[in-house]
This record gives C-alpha cells, structure tokens and sequence, in this order.
C-alpha cells in the first residue's frame, strides 16, 4: 500500500545533504513498513529491532564510535553494511535512548551511510536524552489518509480527479455520489493500515472492528510503559474519554472521578506525546503565525483515528455502507474529526504542526471555527458540515471580525460551490485544498494516484 511519506523518503534517499532520519508517530500506523519498502531501492537493507536483542543496551555504552557499533550490527544480523550501498534500519530505537544520541555520529563521521530509525514511544526516550540540534531529520507520519486509502483500494484515477478538479465548477453527480460512498466507506475503517488491508482483501466490516479493539488493547498495554504507576488510572480514563468529547472544548470535569484537572492534565500530555491524541488549541485567528495567538489551556482533543474511536464507543458501523447521507449528519464529530486527521495529512511530514480552532471571545456567543488554517500570509476559517450545512453563520462572523482573512472554507456533503466569499468544498477535497499548492506534497499525492 502507497505512502505519502513513500515519495519524502525517496527525495531523503537522494539527498546528498540528508541526515539520519527518525520516523516518528503512534504505534501501528505503518512507520516499519514504509522503511521496509525503501528499503528495496537500495542493493543492501539490514534491519535490527533493538527490543529484540538482549545485547542491545551494551552496544550503545561506551563509546558511539559508528565503525563499532556497526561491526557489532553486522555480527549480530550476519550481514555486510556498506555505506552508499545499504539502509541501515534501527526499530524500536526507544528500547535503547542512548542510540538517538549516537545517530549524530553517524552523521558526522559516516554520512555516506544511510540511517533510519523508527519506534512506538520514540518520543518518551527523545525527552530522556534530547534531539542533537541540526544533526538528525524527522519524519512525522499518521494513520492513512482519504488519498492513501482510496489508492490502497486501487481508485487511482478518482485520487486524479480530485487533484486536478476544477473547483469553480460542479463535479459530475455519479462521481461525487461514488466518491462521498468511499469517503462513508473510510469513516467507518479508518486509516489504520492493518484494518484498511484486511477491508481491502476480505471485505468484511467484523475483521476490521476485530482489528481496531486488538489496536486499541495494545494502546492501553503501552499505558505501563510511559506512565508511572499512580499516573496509569487517569491515563486510562483519558484514553475512554476522549472519543466522548470530540468536537467540544475539553473539559475533565467530566471524567469519572474525583481527580482534579492538575491532576488529570499531565495524563492527557501523556496519550499526545504517545500520539494517540492530538490537541486542537483556541486560536485568536488574526494574524500568523497561529501559534502566538493560541491559548494553550483551550483546547479540544481528536482521536488518532475515526475508526479506532468509533470502536472505542462501541458504535455499529453498518448506517456507514446502508445509510452514508444519514450517517454524516448523524456522526458530526467523527467527520470533524476526520478534517483535523486530514489537515495534519497533507502536511509536510518533515514539520510537526499544531491544529487550531476559533470560538467567539464575545459573551453569550455560540460562534465557532473548526480549523483555522494559514495558506501563505493568511488565516483561512474551515467550517466542518457533517451533511449540507447551509448554515454558515460562524463563518460570516469570523470573516466580519478578522478583515485579514479574506476567504472562508466550507466542507461539507455538498459538491463544488461558491457564493461570495465562501468556498464550499465537497468532504473528500481536503487534499486539494490543504496538499495541492505545496510541490512536494503534491508530487506525493500524484505518486499515489499513479
């Protein structure tokens, strides 16, 4: 199955200025594979899974001279690592936090030597021993996009269509009625890659909802591995939490409990950094970067995926396949949240970013914005419809306030639209509109529809 981060690896590959290379992000969401597959470009590719190996600890003590440590790589896999010739692959690198530290030498002393790293809690053992500034890249991936799924399943000439689609002008009825069944049809699997594979193969929606709690009880056995033993209660209810208050401003005064927020709040920093969650912060929306006009104690949460918190709760996802319309208008918050997984898709994956929203400072007002979104100089509003929404009342009043934005996004069930200064998009152009005007993320996309 094609990756977005498949085309950025390929330029890293190429790079004659390229540094060892960390691919960062939740458990399961296809980081070992995406290495695996480069690693057939290349006339050599050693693997080490640093869990795996008792001896692994004692080979990073000392010192982290790269000619030692890779004579001990080869004696332990019982192959030659040439560098210019070999991809050299370290898993589970968190196993070891001392071997992020010697990724730097690698890069000082041996650069011909290409060098990826990969692990589930990665970020936990960079906050032990700290990133060695300028000398180790990053690559941040996330579950399967709309884009990736629909390639998985073989419709490469829709992923074409949407990419070049005129959005003055209607798409064809039959197609945008064909393409929003898919994009029903990746609401209810998700972007997991072993459940979008199972669906791709057998078709079969309990295989996949099998898969989802098999990925979540995994997610809940990491909670002893980075959360100490008095955090691992409040880092579960977090956990159950979080699908129940997408869409919403989180609160924990409604997490079962007598905890108090200090107390819960670290919990919650917890799952982002172990990349289950991510945190949508208020945004004032009237300037860039968004960033410096955030609120950091405002905040709504989305799940890493749709599929994994519609499981989470429990909920059939038949109304999906039978009543797709119906099933949009009545599951809101999971196509909301299903914009904000796809917003950080469509990403330069070289750069972690912050998601952001708006809610009206004024007393008594319901106003709010979804997405806030920087193209360039300016701040777009996204407003997320789960059926037509025709009601566009937030937008207006953002637009009204906030005179440097000049332009607001609707994306909703609807095809191709614009009445003054609000474009409607259909659901499934989020790639278009967020990935299209960065060259890169582009050729990624075309590579996926190719």
């Amino acid at each position: 199955m094609k990756r977005i981060v498949d085309s950025y690896l390929r330029e890293w590959k190429d790079d004659s200025y390229r540094k060892p290379l960390l691919l960062r992000g939740a458990r399961q969401i296809g980081k070992t594979f995406a290495a695996r597959e480069l690693g057939k470009l290349f006339p050599h590719f050693v693997e080490i899974n640093l869990e795996n190996y008792s001896e692994s600890e004692r080979i990073f003590q000392g010192n982290l001279e790269p000619e030692r440590i890779l004579q001990e790589f080869s004696l332990i896999t019982k192959q030659s690592i040439i560098p210019g010739k070999t991809l050299l692959f370290i898993d589970e690198i968190q196993a070891v936090p001392r071997a992020i530290i010697a990724l730097r030498y690698f890069y000082e002393i041996m650069p011909e030597l290409h060098v990826i790293a990969a692990g589930s809690l990665m970020d936990f053992a960079i906050e032990q021993v700290g990133m060695p500034v300028g000398r180790i890249q990053s690559f941040y991936m996330h579950p399967m996009s709309f884009m990736e799924f629909l390639s998985a399943l073989g419709y490469g000439l829709i992923i074409k269509e949407i990419l070049v689609h005129d959005t003055t002008q209607e798409m064809s009825s039959v197609i945008h009625d064909k393409i929003l069944r898919l994009l029903a049809e990746y609401h209810a699997i998700g972007g997991m890659p072993e459940a979008v594979y199972f669906w791709k193969n057998e078709k079969e929606a309990l295989r996949v909802t099998n898969v989802h709690k098999t990925l979540l009880d995994t997610y809940r056995q990491d909670f002893n591995k980075y959360a100490k033993k008095r955090e691992v209660e409040r880092v579960a209810l977090l956990f159950e939490q979080i699908p129940l208050q997408m869409g919403q401003k989180f609160k924990y005064s409604q997490v079962e409990g007598e905890y108090r927020k200090r107390e819960l709040a670290p919990a919650l920093d917890l799952l982002v950094t172990a990349g289950v969650a991510t945190k949508v912060f208020s945004s004032a929306g009237q300037g860039v970067p968004l960033g410096a006009q955030m609120d950091v104690q405002d905040y709504r949460v989305i799940f890493l995926d749709i599929g994994l918190s519609q499981s989470m709760l429990g909920l059939s996802l038949n109304e999906w396949f039978l009543n797709p319309g119906g099933a949009f208008v009545n599951k809101g918050s999971f196509t909301e949240s299903f914009v904000g997984q796809e917003i950080l898709a469509y990403i330069n994956p070289m750069y972690k970013k912050d998601l952001y929203y708006w809610h009206s400072p004024a007393r008594g007002s319901q106003a709010e914005i979804d997405y806030l979104v920087q193209k360039e100089d300016k701040v777009v509003p996204i407003e997320v419809k789960g059926g037509t929404g025709r009601t566009l009342k937030s937008l207006h009043i953002f637009l009204e306030s906030h005179k440097a934005s000049t332009y607001g996004v609707r994306f909703s069930t609807l095809n191709y639209h614009q009445y003054e200064n609000i474009y409607s998009y259909p659901l499934y152009a989020v790639a278009k509109v967020i990935g299209v005007d960065q060259p890169e993320m582009k050729k990624a996309l075309e590579y996926l529809a190719s």
